[in-house]
């Protein structure tokens, strides 16, 4: 015979977003990833395109 279940019973596994390693990780990552991408932005500001053009160009040209 089934049972009801009520929702004060039930136990799910729903994310803790606040809580736990997982979400330290996530959250370390994340900001890790933010300062690079802004520190890339800040030195494409400084020295321009050119030098970052430059610096693949010759890593290409190593490479062949």
């Amino acid at each position: 015979m089934a049972q009801q279940v009520s929702a004060q019973n039930r136990t799910g596994n729903a994310p803790s977003w606040f809580g736990g390693a997982g979400s330290v990780v996530t959250v370390a990552v994340a900001v890790v990833c933010a300062v690079l991408l802004a520190g890339a932005a800040v030195l494409w500001i400084h020295y321009g395109t050119a030098v970052f053009f430059e610096m693949i160009a010759s890593g290409i040209a190593a490479c062949i």
